[in-house]
């Protein structure tokens, strides 16, 4: 009966862990994304600083730089709210991943056993 219930555990840890792991590569990815997004608002700012104040620039249709400006400083506050939250969601997801982990090897240490039937389950 134990060996059930270990197993059980063992199944609900793994299930976490998987998707644990797929909720961190997706927050990585966003993460990735909005620094690009990030960067290309700056970079683009530092661009148009250089031009006088009364020139005219596209974005789709030729409008007067300040409206350029502001569009790409929000973009970058976006970009840098963004960040932040995805950064503490990926901190919460590392730190839920460290507890799963620690599950595991209490698990494991608890019945030394089942790490010996999950090893012959993989070698199949």
């Amino acid at each position: 009966m134990a060996d059930e219930a270990n197993r059980a555990a063992f199944m609900e840890i793994q299930s976490r862990m998987i998707e644990n792991t797929g909720k961190l590569k997706q927050v990585q990815n966003q993460l990735r994304n909005k620094e690009w997004e990030k960067k290309r608002a700056y970079l683009t700012l530092e661009e148009l600083k250089q031009l006088p104040n009364d020139t005219n620039t596209y974005n789709f249709i030729l409008e007067p730089k300040t409206i350029l400006m502001n569009e790409q400083e929000q973009k970058l506050k976006d970009s840098e709210a963004a960040i932040a939250t995805l950064q503490a969601s990926k901190e919460y997801l590392e730190k839920q991943s460290k507890e799963v982990e620690n599950n595991w090897r209490e698990l494991l240490q608890q019945d030394p056993g089942l790490a010996h039937q999950i090893m012959s389950m993989s070698v199949m």
